[in-house]
């Protein structure tokens, strides 16, 4: 497996490999690169490459004791109709971690994957002067 140099890829260790392939392929647009379940897979969309890592892949078994908190760290998955988005996410049974906020950059709102991983949904200002 290559993976082009324009990729960026983002580990999510995960307590259930499958779900979090269900989850972010059925719900935010990745497809499925590679299945090595229930260790490891990958799914990519654009430029992401997420690496989704169960609790038998090398990735986990080498996070340290005192790092298991995951911080406040996320993805970020830019949207066209954050509205819209929320709205289908909903209707599919997705929850939410916060409500839509607004600054003066756009909008976004959090979701978490099965295993809590923050991703935030992104819809940005327009802006007048922009091409």
């Amino acid at each position: 497996m290559t993976v082009p140099d324009e990729q960026a890829s983002v580990r999510y260790l995960v307590d259930d490999v499958q779900a979090a392939i269900d989850f972010y392929t059925t719900h935010l647009g990745f497809t499925l690169n590679t299945n090595a379940v229930p260790a490891f897979a990958d799914v990519v969309r654009g430029p992401l490459r997420l690496l989704l890592s169960g609790p038998a892949s090398s990735g986990a078994r080498a996070t340290p004791d005192d790092a298991t908190d995951a911080g406040r760290n996320r993805i970020h998955l830019t949207v066209d109709d954050l509205d819209a988005e929320v709205d289908r996410l909903r209707r599919a049974g997705v929850s939410f971690r916060s409500d839509v906020i607004a600054g003066p950059g756009g909008r976004q709102i959090l979701l978490a994957d099965p295993a809590a991983n923050l991703i935030e949904l992104f819809q940005p200002a327009h802006r007048p002067d922009a091409p």
